[in-house]
């Protein structure tokens, strides 16, 4: 599901303007990242928590020249998904 999919289906099911729907979305991921970039975490029950993590310096390869290249430390997201994401995904297929 890419973006606009989902704001159709926030259109549909909550009948909203398509207007409203886009605003609704962008406001909810400008506040995740938001959270995120402050070195918070965002919970959103039954569904995942997402933080951030570090990764660590480290020497790496180019792989066209197979030079060895310092990495820099980084912050990257991570997410835990939630108990009922992870029943849904493992549902048998009856």
């Amino acid at each position: 599901m890419i973006k606009s999919e989902l704001i159709m289906r926030l259109v549909e099911k909550a009948n909203l303007s398509k207007l409203d729907a886009q605003k609704a979305v962008d406001t909810i991921f400008d506040e995740i990242i938001l959270a995120l970039s402050e070195g918070g975490r965002v919970e959103l029950r039954n569904f995942g928590i997402l933080s951030v993590r570090t990764r660590k310096s480290r020497i790496g390869r180019n792989p066209k020249t197979g030079e060895k290249v310092q990495v820099q430390s980084k912050r990257v997201p991570y997410f835990k998904a939630g108990k009922a994401v992870k029943k849904a995904l493992n549902k048998k297929n009856a």
